[in-house]
């Protein structure tokens, strides 16, 4: 079959003009050859090393069965610890569960106000974030429910739809928008996508996530004061403004607000202070500190419930009022174009805020936490629970991070802490809705700002950005002054577009570095280790040939690294140069690598004919020579061109645009080097189809039809097979071992036979110790060590390290010198 298609395919070819063979690789269309290369031990294997092809790629992406059944089986990362859950779980679960129930009453209701929903909402989708997360969790830290920035964007959404389209019920609004933000979420987390959130920053996120604190902040502000006539939604800035402007309004609602965001921080405070000085109840006073916002919502519901019982129709503040109890508003959730069309250009910025909140506090948790989640499994997560909670009247949810801080240091032992946390969420559903009508709304205010403050990123944390890398720390006040300036979802645009364009301004302007030779030393106290690592029992540096112990490496010769400009870093041969791209090799910075690398190499060599150009007519007008009259500047003392060595470490593929700038690099440094050619040798090469790409554009061999090329002298690393420590070479070791006994065995019977038929004279005797030292001599009983090259022998100018591939550009520029001084006629030809 598999002939067939290559005979089909070959027929093809000659019609459309296609070349299968246009480029012959050593040892493809002749016989393998070695070159002048003294490659003799006998024991070696010949390896050729073949080319990736599109069949395998397929074959490597097509799932199998056990693939496709392992898939399934991820899908519900519970199945994987369920049968093992025990008592002890039980109880860590049991105490983080109540515990974040707790916190999620009052912060859901709160947050469902910022949604400009009834606080009903905010409990509805608490309760089923935690109830349907737990399902599909990789971080057992993780607490889905309302929060503060999705809130906002649902409440702007909301309130731009009820404008435009007053038909539909705010509410209605957000269940739609959390079942089509969940579907895309979903989707992209089934299609096992989730690496895309790698591509927002770290800075980008703490742009976002400080920005969004301030305006949520400041919005809440008017709320907590009790003033009222003007927008709390437009511009951070505005609002402020407004508010400061309003003060005069302030109305009886800031006692009770101010005076319980004072309380919050002020019991916080104490309880750190406390467990300071008792590090012994630390734990006990984690426990008093988590239920503040609790506590505090009871002790003000009591005193709205002492002013107010007697007013309920005319409160001396703003109260919640009526809160219907159970799930009066579950329903099949309306999704029609109508309402995707009145949201859909916040669609875009509710799905980032889901992912990377989310995303961001799992990957951070679970660090901490020594356990490693799945970010594609995450978004599984968070889209099922966006696509089922809007049926009991949930709006869009994703991991809160106060809550998760909170579940985390309770000591939650599994994800299953959710389903205690939504059995405290459904008795208040059902329990408390008459004890929430006297919440104050000015201390649900006072809970927001306390929640929020947690959110913006320390001047400490900045400054550490700063030291690590200034550039993003625009980022990070970019996001944040255009929050403050525009709105949330401006905000996260901008962070993540500019964190983009640093990152392609980096991939575009990398630039390589020439490198140059340097011998080292590793020591150790006064003792120089030898290359197995160990002390070599010399003193110092000075003593007893410490050549034995060096090593060479390379570094920049510019010292551009930061490695000690006193270090005397000499050039890897003259005529050679070493060249290492700093960042990947593709079409985006092709140009600005290989414009430095023919820059410099033509600036550090000379032409080796400096008489190619017979007539001033012949010279390009780039190159005119100079001025008549004038005589050309003297560069004898450069070199000319011999070798190139570039550096693939960092380099994981290539594209067809670097190929060809690559390919035309090569031509213009042979005109250069004229009538020799360059050599390029390319090392640390670790994909097979970037040296697919690069046997295909000529290089990592020589070229047999030129003549320059007839002969050369590769020099090719090799190792032992299993080496030194593996198994099959123990075994040797063992077989040889045997054999030596029965040998020693053998000779002692002869000796003690021969010691009555023949007479032994002194010349020619021997003992048994001199026998048996040479039966452990003899060959035949101790196998040679077997070796094998490392690369194939069909490409030898690609090597392991740029040590092999420098030796290898030495020793063909000294035989091609040798073969000129013997009087071969053309440069590297055998005489």
């Amino acid at each position: 079959m598999t002939s067939a298609r290559i005979k089909a395919g070959h027929f093809l070819a000659k019609p459309l003009g296609i070349k299968l063979d246009y480029r012959d690789e050593v040892g493809k269309t002749s016989d393998l050859s070695r070159g002048e290369s003294v490659f003799s031990v006998s024991s070696a294997d010949q390896y050729v090393e073949q080319e990736p092809t599109v069949q395998e790629w397929i074959q490597k992406l097509t799932p199998s069965g056990r693939t496709m059944l392992r898939y399934l089986y991820d899908l519900f990362p519970f199945v994987h610890w369920i049968t093992r859950y025990n008592l002890r779980w039980f109880s860590g679960d049991m105490v983080a569960g109540i515990t974040v129930g707790a916190v999620v009453v009052p912060q859901s209701m709160a947050y469902a106000l910022l949604a400009q929903l009834p606080p009903e909402f905010g409990l509805y989708s608490s309760f089923m974030g935690v109830l349907i997360y737990w399902f599909f969790a990789t971080s057992k830290d993780i607490t889905i429910g309302p929060v503060a920035v999705m809130s906002v964007i649902v409440g702007k959404i909301v309130s731009r739809v009820e404008e435009t389209n007053p038909e539909f019920p705010g509410h209605v609004v957000a269940s739609a928008l959390a079942v089509v933000a969940g579907a895309i979420i979903v989707f992209i987390g089934l299609i096992r996508c989730g690496w895309i959130v790698d591509f927002i920053s770290l800075t980008a996120i703490c742009a976002y996530m400080t920005g969004s604190a301030i305006n949520i902040a400041a919005g809440q502000v008017p709320a907590l004061m009790g003033i009222t006539g003007f927008n709390t939604r437009e511009s951070t800035y505005k609002v402020i403004i407004n508010t400061l402007k309003n003060l005069g309004k302030t109305k009886m609602d800031a006692a009770m607000g101010l005076s319980a965001l004072v309380l919050l921080y002020v019991y916080r405070i104490a309880c750190s202070i406390a467990a300071k000085k008792n590090p012994n109840r630390r734990k006990t006073y984690f426990f008093i500190s988590t239920l503040r916002t609790a506590l505090v919502m009871l002790l003000y519901t009591m005193i709205s419930w002492l002013v107010n019982r007697n007013r309920r129709s005319k409160p001396l503040f703003k109260i919640l009022g009526n809160v219907p109890r159970g799930f009066q508003n579950a329903a099949v959730p309306t999704v029609n174009r109508s309402i995707i069309k009145a949201f859909s250009a916040q669609l875009p910025a509710t799905v980032v805020v889901l992912l990377i909140e989310h995303i961001a506090i799992a990957k951070s948790f679970g660090r901490i936490n020594n356990y490693t989640i799945d970010p594609s499994q995450e978004l599984v997560a968070i889209g099922v629970t966006n696509l089922i909670g809007p049926f009991l009247g949930a709006y869009p949810a994703t991991g809160s991070f106060s809550r998760t801080a909170i579940k985390s240091k309770a000591g939650v032992r599994t994800p299953f802490a959710g389903v205690i946390t939504a059995i405290v969420v459904l008795l208040s559903i059902y329990a408390l809705p008459a004890v929430f009508f006297y919440i104050s709304s000015s201390s649900l205010a006072a809970v927001i700002i306390h929640a929020v403050g947690d959110l913006i990123t320390p001047p400490n944390t900045v400054y550490q950005f700063w030291k690590v890398s200034p550039l993003e720390v625009i980022v990070f006040f970019a996001g944040v002054i255009v929050t403050i300036f525009v709105d949330i979802e401006s905000g996260i645009y901008a962070s993540i577009g500019l964190s983009l364009a640093i990152f392609l301004f980096r991939a575009v302007k990398a630039r390589g570095r020439f490198l140059g030779r340097a011998k080292v030393h590793s020591v150790i106290g006064d003792h120089l280790l030898d290359p197995d690592g160990k002390p070599s029992h010399r003193d110092d540096l000075g003593k007893n040939d410490p050549d034995s112990t060096a090593r060479n490496v390379f570094l920049p010769i510019d010292h551009h690294d930061g490695s000690n400009p006193e270090v005397q870093v000499d050039s890897p041969y003259p005529g050679i140069f070493i060249y290492r791209f700093s960042e990947g090799f593709n079409y985006p910075n092709a140009n600005h690598y290989l414009d430095y690398l023919t820059g410099t190499v033509m600036t550090r060599t000379r032409r080796t004919n400096p008489n190619s150009f017979g007539k001033l007519g012949d010279r390009p007008w780039n190159d005119p020579g100079p001025r008549r009259g004038h005589s050309a500047i003297a560069d004898d003392h450069l070199p000319t061109l011999k070798a190139l060595i570039l550096d693939f470490s960092s380099v994981n593929n290539i594209d067809v645009t670097s190929i060809q700038i690559l390919i035309d690099v090569r031509n213009q440094l042979d005109r250069w080097a004229s009538p020799d050619k360059v050599e390029w040798h390319l090392a640390c090469i670790t994909n097979r189809w970037t040296k697919r790409a690069l046997v295909h554009a000529g290089f990592g061999y020589p070229t047999p039809n030129e003549p320059q090329f007839s002969r050369w002298k590769p020099i090719f690393s090799v190792a032992e097979l299993g080496g030194s420590d593996s198994a099959a070479a123990a075994a040797e070791r063992r077989e040889n071992e045997k054999l030596q006994r029965q040998q020693t065995r053998d000779l002692q019977r002869s000796l003690s036979r021969g010691k009555n038929d023949d007479t032994i004279t002194p010349e020619s005797a021997s003992t048994p110790d001199d026998d048996l030292k040479h039966v452990v001599r003899s060959r035949s009983y101790a196998k040679p060590t077997k070796i094998a090259v490392v690369q194939g022998l069909n490409r030898p100018f690609f090597h392991i390290d740029l040590t092999s591939a420098l030796h290898s550009a030495i020793a063909n520029v000294e035989f091609k010198r040798d073969i000129e001084k013997l009087g071969g006629e053309t440069t590297g030809v055998e005489p």
